[in-house]
């Protein structure tokens, strides 16, 4: 019996869910108003198309916040890059102001933090025992 919590495929049963935090470049406040709907619309759009699920997000000005799932075909850093590199393309595609602010859409740094139900502890006792 399979838990729900987990997701498979052909050769792996797995959970991989990351907290993923980036900012603008310079982390300048210039995601307001509708660069804020259009990156939401677009981070879920890029999430769905590499098969990954976005839970959650949220975007403040200068700064966006990222709960999503991927599978273990994806790297953190992969799964980072191809979402910040669509983005940045499709916003600064959109919004003139934001190619003429800006050398980039995304300083090249980010946060990734892997989300579990089983802490450290757990784990490491269960692989001890």
């Amino acid at each position: 019996m399979r838990h729900t919590r987990y997701k498979s495929n052909v050769g792996a049963v797995f959970t991989l869910k990351y907290h993923l935090v980036w900012c603008p470049k310079y982390r300048l406040p210039v995601l307001t108003d509708e660069v804020r709907v259009r990156l939401l619309e677009w981070v879920k759009e890029k999430a769905h198309a590499l098969g990954a699920e976005s839970h959650a997000s949220e975007v403040m000005p200068d700064q966006v916040h990222l709960f999503i799932e991927a599978g273990p075909t994806f790297s953190p850093a992969k799964l980072a890059h191809q979402i910040k590199g669509y983005t940045s393309r499709l916003l600064r595609q959109e919004f003139s102001h934001l190619r003429s602010r800006m050398p980039t859409m995304w300083s090249r740094s980010y946060f990734m933090s892997s989300v579990g139900a089983v802490s450290e502890a757990t784990i490491k006792r269960y692989i001890e025992e």
